[in-house]
């Protein structure tokens, strides 16, 4: 919605975001792609989108498509001038379910907590109207900014509330069960735990008001939600890794929602940029201020 709300043409808001906002329709955006197209380099993308009479053709394969299945519509990022690499040439399509040439396979993975989980999408032949390019063509990675960073924040947002239920439900045990002619939230080592979470907690609950703060000022806010999604992706799990250790062998019961929790919190280190691609841009951009701070003036 918050992409449509700032890309799309008054035409594409009444089609499209009305029913968005209504909750009458659902949407989702299709970027990553099967190796060796677009993951963590989203420059990879390989799915091209070709001029053709009244529109696009669009072939490819995209995966990873959270809420595709039942999706009226798909955005799709497509390139359509250089080749798979290049800084430049993608463009957005807004896809209608049903368009002739598109075709969805449900993937299992680790988490099931998406509303209609991850597919696979594939184009073959897919064509659309020249109304269905959403912005302008060759813009697509910088409209995908629009939505990455406060994107980034929603799924920071969502799992730190699913930690915080993790946490309360290890406190609730060990300050009940009986250990060692005590209960075990009065032994230093469970006290620790307790601690680390209690602080893994708060510090990410700060990361993500601070970069929510810039979102708000309008700054483009890429470093600090960067970093907000690598800490809280970790510490999320460090706190739900936690809990399960806290409590035992109750804590691997399905009846305890623990185990599931932590298979839900685990993926988030790989999902919208694994960690490790974060903390590249996060280092590279503090090493520009470096430069720049010791060029002459």
């Amino acid at each position: 919605m918050h992409l449509l709300a700032e890309v799309a043409t008054p035409e594409q808001q009444e089609r499209y975001l009305r029913p968005l906002a209504a909750g009458e329709i659902r949407s989702c955006f299709a970027m990553t792609e099967p190796p060796p197209g677009a993951g963590a380099d989203p420059r990879r993308i390989a799915t091209t989108a070709t001029r053709v009479s009244g529109g696009w053709r669009l072939d490819g394969r995209k995966w990873f498509i959270t809420g595709a299945p039942g999706a009226d519509v798909t955005i799709c990022m497509a390139r359509t001038s250089g080749v798979p690499g290049d800084p430049g040439g993608a463009t957005m399509f807004l896809v209608d379910r049903g368009t002739p040439g598109m075709s969805l396979r449900q993937l299992g993975t680790l988490d099931e907590a998406m509303f209609a989980g991850h597919a696979e999408v594939v184009l073959d032949g897919c064509v659309v109207p020249d109304a269905a390019v959403l912005g302008e063509v060759d813009r697509g990675f910088e409209y995908a900014q629009v939505r990455l960073a406060p994107a980034r924040l929603t799924h920071c947002m969502r799992w730190l509330g699913l930690a915080r239920r993790a946490h309360a439900l290890a406190l609730e045990y060990v300050v009940r069960r009986p250990a060692f002619g005590t209960v075990l939230a009065d032994l230093g080592m469970v006290q620790q735990h307790v601690a680390d979470s209690e602080i893994d907690l708060a510090a990410s609950r700060g990361l993500i008001l601070a970069a929510a703060a810039e979102l708000d000022a309008g700054a483009p806010a890429a470093t600090s939600t960067s970093v907000a999604k690598v800490f809280v992706s970790e510490a999320v799990h460090r706190v739900v890794d936690r809990s399960v250790q806290l409590c035992g062998a109750s804590g691997v019961l399905e009846e305890r929602l623990l185990s599931r929790f932590l298979r839900e919190v685990r993926p988030f280190r790989i999902y919208d940029g694994p960690s490790e691609t974060h903390r590249w841009a996060i280092a590279r951009r503090a090493a520009k201020r470096a430069r720049a701070a010791l060029e002459p003036r």
